[in-house]
Formats: structure tokens, sequence, C-alpha cells
């Protein structure tokens, strides 16, 4: 399941940078880093390396969703951050819109997700063989048929926000792969981490990164 890769030709926003990390907002439709073949090689790490040479990956965003990353500048940082993540030790918060609206204010998905191979890159839920996945929601607002959602995952699974939200009953609008309809219906998906909590790799120090959402 291929969608024609347009990426947004904005400049970058730069939300911090030190000697150890710098941290930006991604913007939606942007892969974070390379696919397969030279169509797909503009991404967000490519554009971070024009402006600090450095920048290594620890960790990643769909294509589809904006919001905050963190690039490692030194080798040592990358390692400390990718443990962090690994370790789920990290703190990141999101906001979605989604079709529907939950009967709840809050509420938790605890869903195991697995690839669907058939489909790939498409998962799903599967008691089977999933491996565990676990999201905290909470209803923002609720406009008309749609909700303004705050997300907080506990695992960092593929498409987990996504496939929780379908599970739910309400999936996010503009997502590509899980919205159907009218719901599909979006310029881009309505998904965008909002905020990242860590450790500084260099001191320890927690910090907090934020970028409002664009919708």
């Amino acid at each position: 399941m291929e969608t024609v890769y347009t990426p947004p030709t904005d400049p970058l926003v730069f939300l911090h940078d030190d000697a150890d990390i710098v941290v930006v907002d991604k913007p939606a439709g942007l892969l974070s880093v390379p696919g397969r073949g030279d169509h797909l090689a503009d991404c967000l790490i490519s554009r971070v390396q024009a402006v600090f040479p450095t920048a290594l990956v620890v960790h990643r965003l769909d294509r589809d969703t904006s919001g905050v990353m963190v690039f490692a500048l030194t080798p040592h940082a990358q390692r400390t951050l990718s443990t962090q993540f690994a370790e789920r030790k990290t703190q990141k918060t999101y906001v979605a819109l989604v079709q529907g609206v939950p009967e709840v204010d809050t509420g938790t998905v605890d869903l195991p997700v697995i690839v669907d191979w058939p489909n790939r890159p498409l998962q799903k839920v599967c008691h089977e063989t999933g491996k565990p996945a676990v999201t905290d929601w909470r209803v923002l607002k609720r406009q008309g048929d749609t909700a303004r959602m705050r997300l907080v995952p506990h695992t960092g699974r593929t498409h987990q926000l996504r496939v929780h939200m379908l599970a739910l009953g309400h999936p996010i609008l503009g997502d590509p792969f899980y919205a159907q309809g009218a719901a599909a219906d979006h310029p881009r998906m309505m998904l965008h981490a909002e905020e990242l909590r860590l450790k500084h790799p260099e001191n320890g120090k927690s910090i907090r990164f934020r970028a409002k959402a664009p919708f």
C-alpha cells in the first residue's frame, strides 16, 4: 500500500539546540529517515544534517505525523537517548482529532499490535501474536461529530496510536491507512506529537520540549 510522496517544502522549525542535541518540529508529510529508492531520499534527518552535519537518529515519527523530534549530535548522546526510548523512560504526548465523540472523558486502550503482513505497512490488533501496546487517552474538546484528544503512549509500537484509536471506534481524521469515507477526507493526518520529556544526555536533567498542534 503506497501513497504518492510529496514532502512539504517549508523551512524547518528548530525548537532547541546545544552541544549534544537538536530538537525540531517535524512537518506532516515528511519522512523521518530515508525510504527505499531515490524518490524517498528527502527526509527530516537529511534536512537536519544540512544544518547540523553530525545529527544522528534516536527515534522516529510516522511520515504523516507532525511534532517534536529530538536528534543526537554526538555518538554518546545517541546511545544515551536511544536507551531512554528503548527503556520507555521518555514521555510523549500527542494531540489528535478523531471521528466521532467518545461517551466518557478518559480511558486506556490495552491491545497488542502486530504488522498485518498481507497488507503491510498496516498494523493490526492481534491477541495471539501482537506485542503489548498501551495508550492513555483523554477528551480535550467535543466538536460536533469529532473530538480533540490527548494521547499518551506507554509503548512505542508502529502505528500504535492510529490502530488504538481505530479499535476504540474513533479513527484519526485524515489517516491515509486507517480512516475511511469522510474521516479520510482531510488535507493531512490530524495527529501531532505535542510534547516530549526526556533526560538530557550530558547532565541527566529532565527537560521538556513542546510544539503547539497546527490544527
